[in-house]
């Protein structure tokens, strides 16, 4: 039965099997392609908000969702990387800004793992939410970025991949600085 406290896990979901057919199409590299992976990762993108905003809204957060979401944003965030990273999109000096955010993803990860099983929360800042939103669009710049005959597009892909690490790096130190209470 289709049930409104199921949507949120639902979209979760669709984000994670959305996930390998923009590798698929990435990997094929045609231009059409490309596009049709920027409008999935979008949706991939959209859903990420839609999922989280409809459970708070609602009140219909569920232990699933909180289990599935974060992990389901990481494995797209990661697997775009090592997509663009493999497909000579992200190379030389900026493979350094992408590896910076994988790290963070792993660490976060870890902590969240850790502290599972404690009645702690781990605290998330709005910084951080401004770091995903520069990095969703950072991405979506450069799975387009070949498309275009001028590299203004994939610069615009690199500058904020590099803005969002920046912000990585500093929103990583708040979250280490917040949470540290709950190391003791």
């Amino acid at each position: 039965m289709f049930k409104l406290t199921n949507i949120p896990n639902i979209l979760t979901l669709l984000r994670i099997l959305i996930i390998p057919v923009i590798i698929i199409f990435l990997e094929i590299g045609d231009e059409f392609y490309n596009w049709l992976s920027l409008l999935l990762y979008t949706v991939a993108c959209i859903s990420d908000f839609l999922d989280g905003y409809l459970a708070r809204k609602f009140e219909i957060e569920s232990s699933f969702g909180r289990f599935l979401d974060p992990i389901a944003d990481k494995i797209l965030v990661v697997s775009i990387i090592f997509i663009l990273v493999s497909n000579s999109v992200i190379v030389g000096f900026f493979v350094y800004p992408a590896l910076i955010i994988v790290i963070r993803e792993i660490l976060v990860s870890g902590l969240r793992d850790f502290f599972s099983h404690s009645s702690e929360t781990l605290l998330v800042t709005n910084l951080s939410k401004w770091k995903t939103l520069i990095q969703m669009f950072s991405l979506g710049f450069l799975i387009v970025g070949k498309n275009f005959e001028t590299s203004f597009i994939l610069y615009t892909g690199f500058f904020g991949l590099t803005i969002a690490s920046v912000m990585t790096i500093h929103t990583g130190y708040i979250y280490f600085k917040k949470n540290l209470r709950l190391f003791k």
